[in-house]
């Protein structure tokens, strides 16, 4: 750049002087030409200064880009986002079913929020004690800690802090309740649950217990207690998770055994017994839908839909039955996913809000005749406005033959603000 510059004043001088010689260059011609380069070349170091700050910047910009989407996808691997996400769901859907009239939606948030967290840390937990069976499993082998990706340490860290955060939240911004049922289910999940994984085929049942009690999590957000009626979408997920965890035990039987997991299907080579237990807890979710309808959560929709959804669920586990193939098993697997969105949506569907149930609320009487509850208080009303008049005029006789003061007694109808006078008794 400033040879360009030096040429350049070279021209404007030899053209104020048509002299060619070179030696009309004085010596204080090139004092002036280099005081006009010094700039220019003070311009370019400065150039490449600034151009290698900013190299410099962009790959530290690039690095903390690089290192975040590292950490950002251990995390949602540690807290197995895509479960977490269905535990929230159910948690959301019981929060819905027990907001009686209107739905909080700020508070469904936080629910959800807290849920997620608990979630996460739990799963993370759950990795922590079994990275080293993990690392025997081509399921599992590539997860964060089996893979080295991150330290057990910062993944137990991990754990705590999203655990600690999401109870706080259902404690602040639900209640106690919530936060007690999360914390519970977190310790349940982590301290018993994964260690009985390789003790004892019970472990199943257990699980579906944890499964079971994010509902009534979100059900006691909302409405600040448990009721009978909160039980219903809990046992269907306590039903459902059976044959939906067996399907996938038997798809993935030789990796379990490899894990060192005592599953149902670790003794049971013919897979018949696993069978026999898919079908009979996809049988006892038949009468849910009854249930619901009976007890006034939803309307009679639901109680069709929830059975053709049911029988669906239990043709597939007979099919296995009859058959004990890989090929039956992914069928039943993929049914028990269908099965668990379709019905948390027809619960929310056509569930019964609390004036909807006050308007068509029904009581059975002792012989066994249907009537309406409005009709009944007006029978009872009447009743004891009857019971009240016969009572009254029993009592009017003997009130006319008391004898009243005529002062006091005219002074009841015209004048009933004035005061009753007083009489000295006569001796």
């Amino acid at each position: 750049m400033w040879r360009n510059s030096l040429s350049l004043y070279s021209r404007l001088v030899l053209s104020r002087n048509p002299n060619p010689n070179p030696a009309f260059l004085t010596s204080s011609s090139i004092s002036s030409l280099h005081f006009i380069a010094r700039p220019f070349s003070i311009a370019s170091d400065g150039a490449r200064a600034l151009g290698s700050t900013i190299n410099t910047t962009s790959l530290s910009a690039r690095a903390s880009v690089d290192l975040a989407h590292h950490y950002g996808r251990c995390y949602w691997e540690l807290s197995k986002a895509r479960l977490s996400m269905l535990v929230v769901a159910t948690s959301g859907t019981g929060f819905v079913l027990g907001s009686g009239n209107v739905i909080d939606f700020g508070g469904l948030f936080w629910t959800c929020a807290g849920t997620m967290m608990v979630a996460a840390s739990a799963n993370t937990l759950n990795q922590v004690f079994e990275v080293k069976n993990d690392a025997k499993m081509k399921r599992t082998m590539r997860r964060p800690l089996p893979s080295g990706r991150i330290s057990i340490p910062h993944a137990a860290t991990w754990a705590s802090c999203v655990g600690v955060a999401g109870t706080a939240i259902l404690a602040c911004k639900a209640n106690m309740l919530a936060a007690g049922l999360a914390s519970s289910n977190l310790l349940l999940y982590a301290f018993i649950y994964t260690p009985l994984k390789q003790i004892h085929p019970v472990n199943t049942w257990v699980g579906a217990i944890v499964g079971a009690i994010p509902p009534l999590l979100g059900w006691a957000a909302a409405a600040g207690e448990v009721s009978l009626n909160a039980m219903i979408l809990p046992a269907a997920l306590y039903f459902w998770q059976i044959p939906h965890f067996l399907a996938l035990a038997y798809l993935c039987r030789d990796d379990y055994a490899a894990g060192g997991y005592r599953m149902l299907t670790f003794a049971d080579p013919s897979g018949r017994r696993t069978a026999v237990v898919a079908l009979r807890n996809s049988l006892y979710l038949i009468p849910l839908g009854f249930i619901a309808y009976d007890w006034g959560v939803t309307s009679g929709w639901f109680c069709l839909e929830s059975s053709l959804l049911t029988l669906a669920i239990s043709a597939a586990a007979f099919g296995f039955y009859r058959n004990r193939t890989a090929r039956k098993a992914r069928r039943m697997f993929h049914a028990s996913l269908l099965y668990l969105p379709v019905f948390m949506s027809g619960l929310i569907l056509h569930r019964v809000t609390d004036n909807q149930r006050e308007d068509v609320l029904l009581v059975q009487d002792k012989t066994g005749k249907i009537v309406d509850l409005s009709s009944s208080l007006g029978t009872l009303l009447e009743k004891e406005k009857e019971n009240v008049t016969s009572q009254n005029k029993a009592i009017l006789p003997a009130l006319r033959n008391q004898a009243k003061p005529p002062v006091a007694y005219a002074s009841v109808a015209p004048f009933p603000f004035l005061p009753a006078p007083i009489y000295a008794p006569h001796y």
